[in-house]
Order: structure tokens, then C-alpha cells, then sequence
């Protein structure tokens, strides 16, 4: 008897830490990595098994309505809410994606991208953006409404 209280007292706790596990999928803060500023909310969501990410709202002051003005082609003026930012990250390892399509709208420059949790605080973002050799990384955080 003690040890059936035993086991179904493991399978439980293991059953909540599955409920807890984090998601990298749902709304992050931007905070660039330059000067702290909260720059806009950005949406992760999974399609076809692929991460995407589009920008939800900017939340930088004056910047709330943003075109994109440096943008080329038909990106050429279009708002910055609402266009898809991350193209097509694939998992390669437990929890990290990499992709060659991490766009900036505020520089209309693409990156090879790579993300993962915060192995530290599974509500820090990890967004590394790479340029040949050289790399940024910025630190998002999980948005509560």
C-alpha cells in the first residue's frame, strides 16, 4: 500500500512539472539590448511545426504607429504592427530554434536567428540575431496581460 501512495505521489509531481513547463510560444517584451527600452510585443506561435513570430503592438513611445521606411519592396511603408518578424525557426535542440530569417524592421535588415529559454528563468527570451561572424543578442521577457 505505502508503495502505490509512493508511485502515484511521482507520477503526479511529474505530471505538474509537465503543467509548468514553459513555452517558448506566446507574447515576449522586445527590450533592446542597447539601451533598455521596452520596444513592442512580439507573438511566437507555432505553424506546421515551424516558429514563427509576427509583432502584436509597439509600445515605444512615438513609435506606435511605425511604417516601415527603410523596408525595400513590398514591405515599403507597410506598418510595423502586425508583420511577421520570424520565419520559420526549426527546433535543432531541445528548446533552441535557428532559422535565416530574422527580420528587423527598424534597420530592414535579415539575420540568421537563433532562440531559447533563459535555462536560468523560463520567462527570459533568448533572441540572438547573427551577421556573418559577428552577433547580438537580446532578452526578451514573457508578456502577462
Amino acid at each position: 500500500m505505502r508503495i502505490r501512495h509512493c508511485f502515484s505521489l511521482v507520477i503526479v509531481c511529474l505530471n505538474i512539472q509537465l503543467l509548468f513547463s514553459q513555452s517558448i510560444v506566446g507574447k515576449w517584451r522586445t527590450i533592446d539590448d542597447r539601451n533598455g527600452i521596452t520596444k513592442a510585443i512580439v507573438e511566437l506561435y507555432k505553424e506546421d511545426g515551424l516558429l514563427q513570430g509576427r509583432v502584436l503592438k509597439i509600445l515605444e513611445k512615438g513609435k506606435e504607429n511605425a511604417l516601415c521606411i527603410k523596408c525595400e519592396g513590398e514591405l515599403k511603408d507597410k506598418p510595423v504592427e502586425g508583420m511577421q518578424i520570424i520565419f520559420s525557426f526549426k527546433e535543432t535542440d531541445k528548446g533552441v530554434y535557428k532559422g535565416k530569417k530574422l527580420f528587423d524592421p527598424e534597420q530592414a535588415m535579415t539575420f540568421r536567428g537563433k532562440i531559447w529559454l533563459d535555462p536560468d528563468d523560463p520567462d527570459k527570451l533568448k533572441v540572438r540575431g547573427y551577421l556573418a561572424f559577428l552577433y547580438r543578442t537580446q532578452t526578451w521577457l514573457r508578456f502577462q496581460e
